[in-house]
Parts: structure tokens; C-alpha cells; sequence
């Protein structure tokens, strides 16, 4: 569940390609992006663009199930140029956001979630997708990476319900080891966000159990530090070694979450 509007997610698809294209600007396009080794700024932006007009392509026709990327309409840039690329993806991203918008939240659509068939689980897929991807832009490139506190605690919890999920589990081998082994805990805290925002989690994993809450507690690891980089450490783009960010307590048991922690 999300406490943010599904128009706002919406706006964010936009705002956040826009930020994404931002921070690519003036870069070559064979950058090499650090959070994916395998990629190339261009590739990094290819993805994002596919993965918006393929969603826009489930959303627009209702789709009961999943849709073959060949089947998706300008899956693929036509141009090879930053300007061609940048104008294919900022294009894509507002379909996207139109589709969404004129479809409602509640839309019944396939998705890959079985507790989410539904369009306003492509919205927040899709903006923090493409949230997340920013970061990978702005590593790239040496850009600032603002983001909005309430948007950046919503990322931190998509992930996390994604992640324990059983269908998650049941898919993903790794992410089905978070659930084996003995109980373990993480507390992560972010020390720049008002007491409202209520910027804290509470992990539990192991003894075949995985659960959450937005509560202060004691784990046996304690992440703090601001909740942008709170969400870059929990999405594996800054080491828990930042001095960006304190680690108290257990360091094997963040890092058997992070080397597991990545559906989706």
C-alpha cells in the first residue's frame, strides 16, 4: 500500500525522466554507468524507455497478460543521437503518464504482482523505476541527486513489499534465502526527514518468515544517515562503507540482505 496519490505517480514518471535526461546532459553516450557495468548511458536510457512504453502498452490495452516486447509499438529508438534518444524517451514517458492518468488506478491490468493486477501498479512501478535509474545517471555523470523525502520513503517500501512477497520468493531463488536460516534484523533510520514522515523500518528475516514495519525498533543492524542515501544503499548504488551513512551492529547481516535483495 502507498500513501502517495496515483496522479502523483504519474507527474513523477515525467518529472523523474525529465531529471533522468538532466543528468545525462552534455555526457557521452558510451559513459559507462557504475551501478550497471554492463551498461552505457545509451543502454541505460534504451531500458528505461522500453520498460515505459511497455508498460504503457499493458495499461492501454488492458492486457491479461504478459505482452512480448516485439509486440510493444517504438520499442526501440529510431535514432542514435542524444537529441533522438532524449526525445524518444521524454515522449514515451508521457504516454505513459496520459495512459495511466485516463486508465485510473484501479484499471484491471496484468502485471507480474499478484497482489497488484491492476494500473496504479505501473505507476508506482514505473516512476520509481525510473527514480532509481536517475541514480544510475547521476553516479555516471557526477550529478546532485535530490529527491523529494516522501516519494524516497515510498521506494524504500515498494521495494520492501516486493521483496517479501511469496511470489518473490517463489521466483526468485536468492530472495527465497531471506526467509531460511536463523532470524536476523535490520533497523534502517533516516536522520535528515521530520518525525511525520515516520522514516524508519524495521526488517525481519529468516526463520522462514519475512516482514516490515515503519517503526523505530532494535535490530541486530542499524543502517543511519540521510534517506536518499538510505534508499541508495538499500538499492545496491552506495556501499554501507559511505561516509555517507553510519552502520552499527551486525555488517554480515546487511550485506546477506543486499547480495539477495534484488527482484525486479
Amino acid at each position: 500500500m502507498t500513501s502517495l496519490a496515483h496522479d502523483r505517480f504519474c507527474t513523477e514518471i515525467e518529472r523523474q525522466t525529465s531529471r533522468l535526461l538532466t543528468a545525462c546532459d552534455g555526457a557521452a553516450l558510451d559513459t559507462r554507468v557504475p551501478a550497471c557495468p554492463e551498461w552505457s548511458l545509451r543502454d541505460l536510457l534504451v531500458h528505461v524507455g522500453g520498460a515505459h512504453r511497455w508498460s504503457e502498452t499493458l495499461v492501454r490495452t488492458r492486457a491479461k497478460e504478459d505482452v512480448p516486447e516485439k509486440d510493444v509499438p517504438d520499442i526501440e529508438p529510431t535514432g542514435d543521437t542524444a537529441g533522438a534518444l532524449g526525445a524518444w524517451l521524454a515522449d514515451g514517458a508521457v504516454r505513459l503518464a496520459t495512459t495511466l492518468r485516463e486508465a485510473g488506478p484501479d484499471a484491471p491490468v496484468w502485471s507480474w504482482a499478484p497482489w497488484a493486477q491492476h494500473a496504479g501498479f505501473w505507476a508506482r512501478r514505473m516512476a520509481h523505476e525510473t527514480l532509481v535509474h536517475r541514480a544510475d545517471a547521476a553516479i555516471a555523470t557526477g550529478q546532485p541527486y535530490p529527491v523529494d523525502p516522501d516519494l524516497a520513503a515510498d521506494t524504500v517500501d515498494e521495494w520492501l513489499e516486493i521483496v517479501g512477497s511469496p511470489a518473490a520468493a517463489g521466483h526468485d531463488p536468492e530472495i527465497a534465502e531471506l526467509r531460511d536460516g536463523p532470524a536476523r534484523s535490520i533497523h534502517l533510520h533516516a536522520t535528515d526527514t521530520p518525525a511525520g514522515l515516520g522514516a524508519e523500518w524495521l526488517i525481519r528475516f529468516g526463520g522462514q518468515d519475512l516482514s516490515w514495519q515503519r517503526v523505530h525498533g532494535r535490530a541486530d543492524t542499524a543502517l543511519r544517515g540521510p534517506l536518499t542515501d538510505l534508499l541508495l544503499v538499500f538499492q545496491r548504488r552506495l556501499s554501507p562503507d559511505s561516509d555517507r551513512v553510519e552502520l552499527l551492529g551486525d555488517r554480515e547481516t546487511l550485506d546477506f540482505w543486499l547480495e539477495r535483495a534484488k527482484f525486479a
